[in-house]
């Protein structure tokens, strides 16, 4: 079974896979490039979940089956920053490696003096059916709970990693190797639940052929 992820990048498109076959055998993603989509799309959105949605309903115009995903940290204490704004908090350019840092940087400066270091990663992944009707689309949703520390720890990982503590395994998320992040991130519990859900549908047009 064919199905767009909505994105270009291609260690993107290798990381779902990976994660996909852990649980649902038989699937094969296309990137945005491979079905003719050109330009951006634009997330308008006020949540994870509709930003998911409007870039899996723009995907699905491609006539497959779409899958699109938001993610980003949560701190409750922030109210609820830096949310959907997660990989632009800081609102500065540069290459992805300067805005992770300069992000981190902004974390934790509005963090000082702050007691209530709980936080959240979120990923919510929209699957949406081609033809626009909008009848049987959904969306699942991963969260892992954890803590911002006040400094950064570990080499690995990428954006908030290096901040965020995960007390289960007593490392933050940049100390975690590959293996470890794969099971536990709150990707990896969304495409747990994608997985499921794609099952059935895999299991329906089989029947259907």
């Amino acid at each position: 079974m064919k199905i767009v992820l909505a994105t270009r990048n291609k260690n993107k498109i290798r990381e779902f896979e990976a994660l996909l076959a852990e649980h649902i055998e038989g699937i094969k993603l296309l990137s945005l490039d491979d079905v003719g989509i050109l330009g951006e799309i634009e997330e308008t959105g006020e949540t994870f979940q509709e930003n998911a949605m409007i870039k899996a309903r723009a995907t699905a115009a491609s006539g497959y089956l779409a899958i699109a995903d938001d993610s980003g940290l949560v701190v409750p204490a922030l109210g609820g920053e830096p949310g959907i704004r997660s990989a632009r908090y800081a609102g500065c350019g540069g290459s992805p490696a300067e805005r992770d840092r300069a992000n981190n940087v902004l974390l934790l400066k509005n963090m000082t003096g702050v007691k209530d270091r709980y936080a959240e990663f979120v990923c919510c992944i929209a699957c949406a059916y081609p033809g626009g009707g909008g009848e049987g689309d959904f969306v699942v949703t991963g969260r892992v709970p954890g803590e911002i520390l006040c400094e950064e720890r570990g080499g690995g990982g990428f954006g908030y990693d290096p901040l965020f503590w995960y007390d289960e395994l007593g490392k933050s998320f940049a100390e975690l190797t590959s293996e470890e992040k794969n099971k536990v991130s709150h990707r990896a519990v969304a495409v747990m639940a994608l997985a499921e859900k794609l099952k059935e549908i895999k299991r329906i047009r089989e029947l259907l052929c």
